[in-house]
């Protein structure tokens, strides 16, 4: 491994260096990523930037975390970013205006959702993840109930001005709502709602642990990420 240059993103050297190993079966499938500990050691990094690249590699389906194990590579070559062929300039262009938005405003949300939800909203955050869930096994983009699990994020803020500025996007918050059908690469599409389930998962978690930097964190790299793969379809 090698040491990092200041000059670039930290946790984006280090989540490529990893990606290398694990592609040129250096570190093999089925085998564990040295410990957190380990990693800032070697990277002559924080704990932040590790964790950072930890959840791009996530984010691309080549390792999962397990707590009391550890990281795990799951398989050689990263999972399809996202199950588009091809979409039109344009198209692309209004989804990353609003993926912009939304990293601001859905990350605050559900910060603010984890200190202030109530009984009942946590009742409907978990309806809505089950349906989303529900969608996904069915033959369906899940662009509905998509929405929906992220309405009721920004509902347990319980501050009617997100509510309002989240009205109306509507659906249109959801970028797979902007595609249409020949755009769309059927093979790819099961894997990545199943990525999308486990990362609705991980923020509903959090919320429900009361732990807002969590939940901030988390619903920030799930949107990052769908920004980051739209962009490479400029």
């Amino acid at each position: 491994m090698k040491r990092i240059s200041m000059q670039e993103s930290l946790s984006r050297q280090i989540a490529q260096q990893l990606e290398a190993l694990i592609t040129q079966g250096k570190i093999a499938v089925g085998d564990k990523l040295p410990t957190e500990g380990q990693l800032c050691e070697m990277f002559g990094v924080s704990r932040t930037a590790v964790r950072e690249a930890i959840a791009h590699l996530k984010s691309m389906g080549l390792v999962e975390t397990r707590r009391g194990i550890g990281t795990r590579v799951l398989r050689s070559s990263p999972g399809s970013q996202f199950p588009a062929k091809r979409i039109n300039a344009t198209t692309v262009e209004d989804i990353l205006h609003v993926l912009e938005l939304r990293l601001t405003l859905d990350s605050q949300a559900a910060g603010l959702a984890a200190k202030r939800h109530t009984p009942a909203d946590v009742a409907a955050l978990k309806a809505a993840h089950a349906e989303f869930c529900a969608a996904c096994e069915g033959d369906s983009q899940a662009r509905h109930e998509d929405y929906v699990f992220h309405r009721a994020i920004v509902d347990a803020t319980h501050n009617p001005f997100f509510v309002a500025l989240y009205d109306q996007l509507h659906e249109g918050a959801i970028p797979r709502a902007k595609l249409l059908a020949v755009e769309l690469d059927s093979a790819a599409v099961d894997a990545y709602l199943s990525r999308v389930a486990q990362e609705h998962g991980e923020i509903l978690a959090a919320i429900i642990a009361g732990d807002g930097e969590a939940a901030h964190d988390t619903m920030y790299r799930h949107l990052k990420r769908a920004y980051d793969n739209y962009s490479g379809y400029q």
